[in-house]
């Protein structure tokens, strides 16, 4: 039991029932928490293009201090004694482990008759790298990383698998962070080759037919670089075919072609991906690539099919449209379109398996898959049972079958396997999980968000809700990077929706649900438009009646977690608590840290003069008000964060603690073996949500209660 200071009321509480008071009195003004850890507030104050922004945890910067880690420790004790004791604990993790403690099974890469894919059984804590020989044979294990690592914090990743089926590259990853060390081993024999790559971020693993090594691009402290690999060489020797002159903004990926003759490398220009080149060479002579499309400001993204390339790109067609080119002759000139823009449907994605092409649409963000023959010719539509997510496929052009994979919030993940031949889809995997699809009703509406402007929003709810404002609603978003948000299966939509909550998903600007033109609607000086996008989303929600500020509750993590610090600065009066993972909040700073140099692209940068006053104009950060009202606060974050540092939750949760005038709880779930990947064991993974759903249900006075 924590030890609690008792400001008021001492007299009538014995230690043992305060939580249980506190709790019954959530809606009261938490004056009868204990203070969070007093933070250390310096004078540093940075001029930037004649502004004076001080910033005074500049010094929780650096991770590695002894006072930073002390701090660390600080946190995590506190807002452990807050969350631990709270009631319905026991009914949330019984719930989300039957929901998610059940069989796994990852899409599967087929290759010389061999199925590799991740698999996690029912009581394991990590994904299993399995192979099946033939469609039909028993699951062989190939990688357990179980044994790796004590706490099983240690993950394994299928990176690619050689033509044959005989060489696999996996990755290891130490946490949740980005980077991973590359280990091969013989499929066959089971023998761990001695070649490895050191750790690192890689952007494409691809072995060659061959057997005698691979391509692979790994970002270096100069930017981007691809190198070659022959195996029972010394990585250290590798050689740099490609990437001379490519900064820390650019990112690179490889393919090699199916008969192992062509090396096809992309060059993105930032994560938003808006500007791409396409390099080709003979990997004979990897070294003479030359540019297909170099200096075109437009999106391009390229799979081998046969003697073709075939190119999704925005290029005079902001909805997307399938061209096609000749490897003998595959300058941009000699392009011929393959499969026009739609003009009330965008194409999200495709991929070239099995000598077709799939094309997965959205249209009103409803996700659709067609199939066209190699040169446009419309062949059938892929059907679905309900409004959900249908992932590309997977498959070779070679091959006679294809996989891909549909889910929605309360529909399992199902993987089908879809036979070339005569379009039947049959099941190769699916996740059976304790959940009725039947009770629950997945709604699309439309609001008006502040300049008219029309946006969708899904809602997951059991059947038959009364819209009598009173509903508790869990409001997620994202809005960048042209990421799209389609119904897609979640343990905790399903389990909100069957404690009585409302599950919503708005469609904001800045995602890829309505082409290029709704991606750029939110990026840079536009981003404005995301947070009153999910503004108003809340606002529609409680002005139908689904619930009421005291009711609502928002989470969104990395740019989503962006969009959660604009909302608790902007509009702090309406909601009733925020969950804000892996964040970006310091937006003046934020692109001198790790990885960030990517996402000038989508976001800019404060170093460029017009582009500081509109960052510095929505920075979370700066716009924290000493004595104001802000909602109760969940901050999440952890060290091994690789992707956005988590020095943004560290200085957000100290001066939202320091100015916050409503005495609601403030508080940092701080995990120093957590990062932002994936491949956390999966006790770990319910332990936070449960972390997350305990202090919202605490804040919104919902009672956790078992299932009928």
């Amino acid at each position: 039991m924590p030890i609690f200071v008792l400001r008021t009321k001492a007299a009538l509480r014995a230690a043992s029932c305060v939580w249980l008071l506190t709790v019954l009195e959530a809606s009261e003004p938490k004056g009868f928490l204990p203070s969070p850890p007093a933070t250390r507030r310096d004078g540093v104050v940075d001029i930037i293009h004649g502004v004076s922004i001080p910033d005074p945890y500049r010094w929780l910067e650096d991770q590695n201090s002894p006072e930073t880690r002390a701090w660390i420790d600080g946190q995590m004790h506190y807002t452990e004694s807050i969350l631990k004791p709270l009631p319905g604990r026991d009914v949330l993790t019984q719930r989300l482990t039957e929901l998610m403690k059940v069989e796994t099974i990852g899409m599967p890469v087929e290759r010389g008759g061999r199925y590799f894919f991740m698999k996690r059984a029912a009581d394991q804590d990590l994904f299993v790298l399995h192979m099946r020989e033939g469609l039909n044979g028993r699951d062989e294990v190939l990688v357990d990383p179980a044994p790796l690592s004590p706490d099983h914090t240690t993950s394994v990743t299928l990176e690619d698998v050689s033509r044959d089926g005989r060489l696999v590259a996996y990755g290891v990853r130490e946490g949740g962070q980005d980077e991973v060390t590359v280990h091969f081993i013989d499929a066959t024999t089971r023998r761990e080759l001695n070649d490895r790559l050191p750790r690192g971020r890689y952007e494409g693993v691809s072995l060659l037919p061959s057997g005698k090594g691979l391509f692979y691009s790994r970002q270096s402290e100069a930017g981007p670089r691809v190198c070659y690999h022959a195996f029972g060489s010394h990585p250290a020797s590798d050689p740099e075919v490609f990437g001379k002159g490519y900064g820390l903004t650019d990112i690179i990926s490889t393919d090699v072609s199916e008969d192992g003759r062509y090396l096809l490398i992309t060059v993105s220009h930032g994560a938003a991906g808006d500007h791409t080149e396409l390099w080709l060479s003979e990997v004979a002579r990897p070294r003479a690539a030359q540019p297909l499309v170099k200096d075109v400001k437009a999106r391009f993204e390229a799979q081998f099919g046969g003697d073709r390339l075939f190119v999704q790109t925005d290029w005079k067609a902001p909805n997307g449209r399938m061209m096609e080119a000749k490897l003998e002759h595959p300058d941009l000139a000699s392009w011929r379109e393959v499969i026009p823009q739609r003009q009330r449907a965008v194409i999200e994605g495709f991929s070239a398996a099995g000598g077709r092409l799939f094309v997965n649409y959205l249209q009103d963000v409803a996700s659709r898959a067609e199939v066209f023959d190699a040169d446009g010719r419309h062949v059938r539509d892929v059907a679905f049972p309900a409004l959900g997510s249908v992932s590309r496929v997977s498959g070779r052009w070679s091959s006679k079958e294809a996989f891909f994979q549909y889910s929605s919030f309360a529909i399992p993940n199902t993987i089908y396997r879809y036979r070339m031949d005569d379009g039947r889809q049959e099941v190769w995997a699916r996740l059976t999980i304790p959940v009725d699809s039947r009770r629950f009703e997945v709604r699309q509406v439309w609001y008006r968000s502040k300049d008219g402007t029309r946006v969708p929003m899904f809602l997951l709810a059991r059947k038959g809700l009364k819209q009598n404002g009173n509903n508790p609603t869990l409001l997620t978003g994202y809005g960048g990077f042209d990421v799209s948000l389609t119904p897609a299966f979640s343990p905790m939509a399903v389990l909100w929706a069957e404690q009585g909550g409302v599950y919503a998903v708005p469609n904001l600007r800045g995602g890829g649900e309505f082409g290029e033109a709704w991606h750029r609607a939110g990026m840079f000086g536009n981003k404005q438009h995301v947070f009153d996008d999910f503004i108003a989303a809340a606002e529609w929600l409680i002005g139908n009646r689904y619930t009421q500020p005291a009711k609502l509750a928002i989470r969104g993590g990395s740019n989503g977690g962006l969009l959660m610090g604009a909302m608790m600065t902007q509009r702090p009066d309406l909601f009733g608590a925020i969950v804000c993972l892996y964040p970006l909040l310091d937006m003046v700073r934020y692109h001198l840290f790790k990885v960030a140099p990517f996402w000038v692209s989508e976001y800019g940068s404060a170093d460029d003069p017009q582009q500081f006053k509109y960052l510095y104009a929505y920075s979370p950060y700066h716009h924290v008000v000493k004595g104001k009202s802000y909602p109760a606060i969940l901050f999440v974050s952890g060290d091994n964060d690789t992707r956005v540092d988590p020095l943004h939750a560290r200085k957000m949760a100290a001066l939202m603690q320091w100015a916050n005038g409503s005495g609601k709880p403030i508080l940092l779930r701080y995990d120093t073996k957590s990062g932002h990947s994936g491949g956390r064991p999966l006790g770990q993974q319910i332990e936070e949500s449960v972390d997350e759903l305990s202090f919202i249900c605490w804040q919104l006075g919902v009672v956790p209660h078992h299932q009928s």
